[in-house]
């Protein structure tokens, strides 16, 4: 009996679906200050470095038909792979309950109900795609994408073409460095996720590739739909802005599916990542166990502001995928499987979080993430060849 292998046009509706989220949403509304044409630019530069980054940890993932986190112990050994398994799930635990939380903030802005009962309607379904599971989602994806497509449509005419003219923001602009690098961030958060997904491909080459434009391009777009929502109507709140625009019915479908689609993959990511730190546990199971707790979470904690939460997500993970892409597509050395840990890369992650968290004070144009990534392959191409000739 063949495995079955998840279609090129599979993978691109469960990025799709990663893709339309509130959280995107809520995040572009911090770019309104830069202004329509500068913000729109800062989102573009950041998702062609983010979803670059997300291509090349998808392709690692699909052409060894890896988990995500069972590629990170190829370059950080056994044990060096069970740390990043154990960040990437305490992360992943705290993007479920975010999403949980805006999904129920928002859900309740249409109809009030009290947003602890919106966290439960959100938590249940998550837990009712995780048990459907990855490779029999098809149908019901599509039935949800194109529902969350032609609501997505609406809520785009109802904030640019019935939003009326520019409003003046009154706050103080970011940088635009820093805009870039919270727009780098979001897709930078996926990469610990994207193999669980490409690994199950059929063409895991051209899934990663389609995966990484339509999360892009959609990213882009749900971005935009916050920073237009911030400077046209002067609302920063979605809930409000299909309030007004009468959007009852349809605007709850939006929030609950589009909270729904995108957790589902936080949570069945922390799932497979559980099964790399504890060899016993079930990925599925652990995976509503995740969603169990996101929910709780969600109801207990208020969770308003990410962007410090993105910016740790960045600085652990992109010298982490920086030393992976060197050795992997540059350096093409053997693995790291044999060992407990990889010293060598491990000292070289430390370095290259220091290094994130540094250039985080400077203002650089492209942002940080693309410059420590870069001096992070560096250094490991440099440290490979030193051992090398010191070997020979």
């Amino acid at each position: 009996m063949t495995e079955k292998r998840t279609s090129i046009f599979e993978n691109g509706l469960i990025w799709f679906g990663a893709g339309v989220s509130l959280a995107e949403i809520l995040t572009g509304t911090y770019f309104a200050p830069l202004g329509f044409q500068k913000g729109l630019l800062a989102i573009i530069i950041g998702h062609l470095i983010g979803c670059t980054m997300l291509f090349l940890a998808g392709v690692i993932g699909g052409k060894t038909r890896r988990s995500a986190m069972e590629t990170v112990k190829m370059s950080f050994g056994e044990k060096g792979g069970i740390f990043f398994s154990f960040l990437n799930v305490l992360q992943l635990v705290g993007w479920t309950a975010i999403m949980i939380y805006d999904g129920a903030l928002a859900a309740d802005g249409v109809l009030h109900t009290g947003s602890w009962v919106w966290c439960l309607v959100i938590g249940a379904l998550i837990v009712l795609w995780i048990f459907i599971g990855i490779t029999n989602l098809g149908k019901i994806n599509t039935i949800a994408m194109a529902a969350l497509f032609i609501l997505t449509l609406v809520l785009c005419k109802l904030i640019f073409f019935d939003g009326g003219t520019a409003l003046a923001i009154g706050e103080e602009a970011m940088s635009f460095g820093a805009a870039v690098e919270l727009s780098v961030a979001m897709p930078l958060s996926w990469l610990p996720l994207i193999s669980d997904y490409t690994r199950e491909a059929k063409e895991p080459v051209k899934a990663t590739a389609v995966s990484a434009i339509i999360y892009g391009l959609v990213s882009c777009w749900m971005y935009v739909i916050g920073m237009g929502a911030a400077i046209y109507t002067g609302e920063s709140d979605i809930a409000q802005i299909m309030v007004k625009a009468g959007l009852g019915i349809a605007g709850l479908l939006i929030i609950v599916f589009s909270t729904v689609t995108t957790t589902f993959l936080d949570a069945y990511s922390a799932g497979i990542s559980s099964e790399s730190v504890f060899s016993r546990i079930n990925g599925k199971y652990a995976a509503i166990a995740v969603t169990v707790i996101g929910t709780i979470g969600a109801i207990v904690y208020p969770m308003d502001n990410i962007t410090d939460f993105l910016y740790l997500i960045g600085s652990v993970f992109a010298p982490m995928i920086a030393i992976q892409i060197a050795d992997f597509f540059l350096l093409k050395r053997a693995d790291s499987l044999g060992e407990a840990v990889d010293i060598t890369n491990a000292v070289i992650w430390v370095i290259g979080f220091i290094l994130y968290r540094i250039l985080m004070r400077i203002d650089i144009p492209v942002g940080n993430t693309l410059p420590d990534m870069v001096i992070t392959i560096l250094i490991c191409m440099a440290a490979r060849n030193v051992f090398k000739e010191k070997n020979s």
